[in-house]
């Protein structure tokens, strides 16, 4: 088998965990490799709903070893929290299949008080998650970040935790009036989480190029979407990790040349929450209608916050493929087209007279461009039943089709419906 990369095309959402979930036992390892528990994903398996936040979604499957990768940023009580909600519902979580990089960054309580600070202050209004995210990416950058490693040495997590609590604490008292956080409790919360983690906490790095060297195989899960990576997507409303297809190397630790395929996941509309640009945003009673049709809905799974809807915005997919070197694109939740009248698909912009074919990097055009339409027919009736693509209305056919055409990409799998048999393969994956 390839090692194949598995990207959201939008601004998340996209249902990675689901394709993730069913394309896994083709693999040895699943590896997640950039962002926190910010992200979520869902799977369902019958009538279960699992959401994970930060173990990738390959543990529903036994025998798969699970890699948390340097590039992800982790809360421990939040990940300790999420193995043990596991095991209780009898999913297997041992030293044996799952693995913690040394290199992850830790969150600490600080750095979440500082995303709301921010969130809240003068600075401007992203929209996170205010789980400390970005801060902690910024103590990484800044040199100052504290490692999963560190937890396995009190000299020096007391090093680090003392020197980054003087600056900060100058800050939250000086600057915002604030309490200081106090060292000893921290410190001792975090000695703990060092030990119940201390057997899952290895050089990953070397595991998977090991791995790799025995001919196994494996799948970078991504997080988040492509519109949200810190360097390609709609900045500053991005999260603060590489979510495209080069993050799944610098965040594992596994050479470029070892990457077969990169798929790209992309939602049959769009969605994103937070704020910041949506040229394609629905605000009526449709983004009601579609934000609550289906089992499941449109709202996060790690905050519960409604996502703004809209129509596809193939502008913005088109940079995705190009900046990910997508392959292979899958396509998910058609079904939920199901429930509106009629279809629109956003095939370019217009700003200041001119076609705009990929989407740009300068904030004007999106605040400024009009999306231009095609309206399609859209169709009545459940097709999460439907197994094979000449079986769909032929207006969902069409839409696909249409799709196809503009981006120069054969859908290979198509979604319709949560469940995990609820898809349509027209062509093989790898």
């Amino acid at each position: 088998m390839p090692n194949v990369v598995v990207i959201g095309t939008q601004w998340g959402d996209e249902g990675k965990g689901k394709i993730i979930d069913i394309i896994t036992p083709y693999f040895d390892f699943v590896v997640r490799f950039q962002g926190g528990n910010n992200a979520g994903h869902t799977v369902i398996i019958g009538k279960e709903t699992f959401t994970l936040h930060l173990i990738p979604s390959g543990i529903l499957h036994p025998g798969k070893e699970l890699i948390i990768g340097n590039g992800v940023v982790i809360d421990p009580p939040a990940l300790i929290a999420e193995m043990e909600g596991l095991r209780k519902r009898g999913i297997e979580v041992n030293p044996d299949n799952l693995h913690i990089s040394k290199g992850a960054h830790v969150i600490f309580p600080y750095h979440k008080l500082s995303e709301k600070i921010r969130e809240e202050g003068s600075i401007g209004r992203i929209g996170t998650t205010r789980r400390g995210i970005g801060p902690c990416y910024m103590d990484k950058a800044a040199r100052v970040g504290v490692r999963m490693v560190d937890l396995l040495y009190p000299e020096v997590l007391e090093r680090k935790l003392k020197r980054n609590l003087e600056e900060i604490n100058l800050i939250f008292t000086k600057i915002y009036g604030g309490e200081p956080i106090e060292f000893s409790s921290l410190y001792e919360n975090y000695l703990n989480y060092g030990k119940l983690l201390s057997p899952y906490i290895k050089d990953t790095y070397l595991l998977l190029n090991r791995a790799l060297e025995q001919k196994k195989s494996i799948l970078f899960e991504g997080a988040q979407g492509t519109l949200l990576d810190v360097d390609f997507g709609t900045y500053p409303y991005v999260t603060s990790s590489n979510a495209s297809a080069g993050g799944a190397c610098t965040g594992s630790g596994v050479g470029p040349i070892h990457i077969d395929s990169v798929v790209g996941i992309m939602k049959a509309y769009t969605t994103r929450v937070g704020e910041g640009p949506f040229p394609t945003e629905i605000k009526d009673e449709l983004a009601d209608r579609l934000r609550n049709a289906g089992p499941i809905g449109e709202y996060g799974r790690s905050t519960g916050r409604p996502r703004r809807c809209g129509w596809l915005d193939l502008v913005a997919v088109k940079k995705s493929i190009m900046v990910n070197g997508i392959n292979k694109l899958i396509l998910t939740r058609l079904d939920i087209l199901g429930y509106v009248d009629k279809i629109k698909v956003c095939t370019h912009y217009l700003w200041k007279g001119k076609k705009i074919e990929f989407l740009s990097e300068e904030i004007n055009l999106w605040k400024e461009a009009v999306p231009v339409y095609e309206e399609m027919e859209s169709w009545e009736g459940d097709i999460s039943r439907v197994k094979k693509f000449e079986e769909l209305p032929i207006q969902a056919q069409k839409y696909v089709e249409r799709i196809e055409k503009e981006l120069g990409r054969k859908i290979s799998l198509i979604s319709v419906g949560p469940g995990r048999e609820e898809v349509i393969q027209r062509e093989p994956i790898f």
